[in-house]
């Protein structure tokens, strides 16, 4: 017998100079990057606290707050490791996600093959499990004025009872 889950999450980091821009764990060529006391990678994080939203289990500030100087520069591939375990221990796994990442520019579309990649290998889900993609907001709003960055992620949980 299984249950299934909904959870959503969001993120959003403001675009500064002297940062790396990572998304899904991929380092994307651009001339700015997300700023954050971990790596910011926005794409990672709508998708921890849409998992740990569908296991009722809070937010990633609540597990990886950014008072504690062990997340410091973090890579945001590490805490989805360990959102994975908390997943785990409650006997889950990935059904569907789903994520859109909200940016004026770069253009990711190249990007997001590795991307769908990467969140497969921590989450140990099937490639196609994982839908991402990218869109724009026509130059309205901070991430069309190239402020930051935002994203939504989707996820569908299947938990064994």
């Amino acid at each position: 017998m299984c249950s299934l889950r909904i959870g959503h999450g969001y993120d959003v980091h403001r675009l500064v100079s002297g940062r790396p821009l990572i998304l899904g764990g991929v380092a994307v060529e651009h001339k700015m990057g997300l700023l954050g006391h971990s790596d910011a990678d926005v794409c990672l994080h709508a998708i921890m606290d849409a998992i740990l939203g569908a296991l009722a289990l809070g937010d990633i500030g609540r597990h990886f707050p950014d008072t504690a100087k062990e997340y410091e520069g973090i890579s945001s591939m590490h805490l989805l490791s360990r959102v994975y375990a908390m997943m785990r221990e409650r006997s889950a796994s990935i059904e569907n996600l789903d994520v859109t990442l909200i940016a004026q520019k770069p253009k990711l579309l190249p990007y997001i093959p590795r991307m769908i990649e990467n969140i497969a290998f921590a989450l140990r889900a099937n490639p196609s499990a994982i839908n991402l993609k990218a869109t724009t907001e026509e130059h309205l709003g901070f991430t069309g004025s190239e402020l930051g960055i935002a994203a939504h992620a989707v996820v569908l949980l299947k938990i064994e009872k």
